[in-house]
């Protein structure tokens, strides 16, 4: 009788021991689920709370880059006016073809003393007069000081002073994609500095068209679907920062959804000299290349790796007296690689009546370099 309580005792601790064993095991258990349910309801809010926070960051950085874009095309625009060759033009949206009738266009301001930049088929020759309409609704005679044909470009100038003027930025370094704003009057003053937005669709593109009963190429284009109207040519195509890239001609006829412009890089060491001098001699020696790019359409037998066709070459003129050649194909000038017109006359333009270059030439495969004194163009 007294052997058996000691084991009665003994099943009782055990049994006590086991079920506090078995308390500490649930409440564990609790514990941890209760802490990992309070953590993971603390980190999705935690997560929800940074993703409303990117989204509210996203959308305040698009509203933050659309006020900034709004703010520069609104101080673009000032720069940016009107030009037609017949004064008091008047109302012209139900004249029928009123930028041909008319000559109505746009330019672009670049200097704060009256330089604007636009496309000879809106201003005219050189010496010519047309007539400037500003932001502020007043008209100025403006003189065409300079003009080349075969680019479609013209500086004119009105004589003010204190004019807001746009900033030129760098054509040789555009991308396809970039995002780009036409400026422009497309029907006539009455709807003067509409704003289309696009893309550059294409870099360095030729066109081939009709002009005057013969063909004619143009090349090194800027190529972009913002919409370019008839009133538009001469404007601006401006990027992101508000830069003058380009300036927009519908001279060329194309399809719909396809405008170009022609890269403001190669007009820009004219208008410095304008600006810094009031004065530019344009020098020459007298010839006419086309691009590789180009020759295709003129004589696909023809085929050379790099430079420009002498297609033409004025009788007289120094590339004449040079024994330069119809043929003959320049690869550099003053050992800068020449690959396109455009290149060639832009580095002319830095220069002036009287100074020598020196061209390397393949002439019938062999190659040569020959030395030509500029001399000024007539």
């Amino acid at each position: 009788m007294d052997r058996y309580k000691p084991n009665k005792l003994k099943e009782k601790i055990k049994k006590l021991l086991k079920n506090v064993l078995i308390l500490v095991v649930i409440s564990s258990v609790s514990i941890w689920i209760y802490k990992t349910y309070t953590e993971t309801e603390v980190n999705t809010k935690i997560i929800d709370n940074n993703t409303e926070i990117s989204r509210t960051s996203a959308i305040e950085e698009i509203n933050t880059k659309n006020t900034e874009i709004e703010n520069l095309l609104e101080q673009v625009n000032k720069s940016v006016v009107g030009i037609s060759r017949i004064k008091n033009t008047g109302t012209s949206i139900f004249t029928k073809d009123s930028a041909d009738q008319l000559g109505l266009g746009t330019g672009i301001i670049v200097s704060e003393n009256g330089y604007i930049v636009t496309n000879q088929h809106v201003s005219g020759e050189k010496y010519n007069t047309c007539y400037v309409t500003l932001e502020n609704g007043k008209t100025y005679n403006a003189s065409v000081l300079w003009s080349d044909n075969d680019l479609d470009l013209s500086i004119i100038k009105i004589n003010m002073k204190s004019l807001p003027y746009a900033t030129l930025g760098d054509s040789n370094n555009l991308k396809v994609g970039q995002n780009v704003y036409a400026i422009g009057n497309p029907i006539g003053f009455e709807f003067q500095r509409t704003v289309t937005s696009g893309i550059i669709s294409g870099l360095e593109r030729t066109i081939k068209f009709e002009e005057n009963g013969k063909e004619v190429y143009m090349s090194d284009l800027i190529q972009t679907d913002a919409v370019i109207n008839p009133g538009n040519s001469g404007g601006p195509l401006i990027n992101t920062a508000g830069q003058v890239i380009g300036i927009n001609s519908v001279k060329i006829n194309s399809a719909e959804g396809i405008g170009f412009a022609i890269p403001i890089n190669i007009i820009k060491p004219i208008i410095d000299k304008y600006v810094k001098s009031d004065t530019f001699e344009e020098a020459t020696m007298g010839i006419f290349a086309y691009d590789k790019k180009v020759i295709p359409y003129i004589d696909s037998t023809i085929d050379f790796d790099c430079g420009i066709y002498i297609e033409q070459i004025i009788k007289n003129s120094p590339a004449d007296k040079a024994k330069l050649a119809v043929g003959d194909i320049i690869t550099t000038i003053d050992g800068i690689e020449i690959n396109k017109m455009s290149q060639l006359k832009e580095y002319i333009y830095t220069k002036k009546p009287g100074d020598e270059v020196t061209l390397n030439i393949l002439k019938n495969k062999n190659n040569k370099e020959v030395k030509i004194k500029l001399v000024k163009k007539q």
